[in-house]
């Protein structure tokens, strides 16, 4: 994943930006286990790759795959929740991704509080 900024945010958690339909194969490649993403669909109009696409070709690279869209701004209680459920269910290392990596490492700072 040589064009992709990873952040890490735990020893076994990274946030990306805008993954594609493409980056599956290379994030499986890059040993990653599984793929949640955090953006809404259409949130940045066409250009932005449909859940369904990417939840497609994660498959196919033998990724698990969660697609939990939150707001930039505000994640729910409810939404936070249900982040720390698939954080404790997900395999790992776990690649997080929305627009720009900064709400995939928000929600998940909150979702580890909520068990703390």
């Amino acid at each position: 994943m040589s064009n992709v900024s990873l952040t890490p945010i735990a020893e076994d958690v990274y946030a990306a930006p805008q993954l594609t339909p493409e980056a599956m194969a290379a994030a499986a490649e890059a040993g990653f286990k599984s793929v949640m993403n955090n953006r809404p669909d259409m949130e940045g109009g066409a250009e932005q790759p449909a859940s369904a696409a990417i939840e497609a070709a994660a498959k196919a690279a033998g990724l698990a795959y969660a697609y939990l869209p939150v707001q930039g701004g505000y994640q729910s209680p409810e939404e936070i929740a249900r982040c720390a459920e698939l954080l404790k269910t997900l395999p790992r290392p776990l690649l997080m991704f929305c627009r720009s990596g900064a709400r995939s490492s928000k929600l998940y700072m909150q979702a580890v509080a909520l068990d703390q």
